[in-house]
């Protein structure tokens, strides 16, 4: 049979849990405030130096290779041609 609940149901907890109780209260408590303190000080340290390459030179960089990258795709093109031909001269010779 299940018990019922009223006022005068009697709770009994010792007194070495409620010492648990309020250790684990009193850490919990103790790490809040110590995080908090965390973000304060994270909040008061200096503003990291700017980054080493800037906007200018990352845009010169990239422009660099994109163009780079369409004289090989020229160069490609030129190389296929050359060899397009020399493959008419083989098969002539033949």
């Amino acid at each position: 049979m299940a018990k019922e609940l009223n006022e005068d149901t009697g709770v009994t907890v010792s007194i070495k849990t409620l010492g648990g109780i309020a250790a684990l209260i009193a850490t919990i408590v103790g790490m809040w405030f110590a995080l908090q303190a965390d973000i304060q000080e994270a909040k008061e340290l200096p503003v990291p130096p700017p980054p080493a390459i800037t906007r200018m030179e990352f845009d010169m960089k990239d422009q660099l290779v994109r163009q780079t990258i369409m004289t090989t795709q020229d160069d490609v093109k030129e190389i296929k041609e050359k060899l397009d031909k020399l493959e008419d001269k083989i098969d002539k010779l033949r």
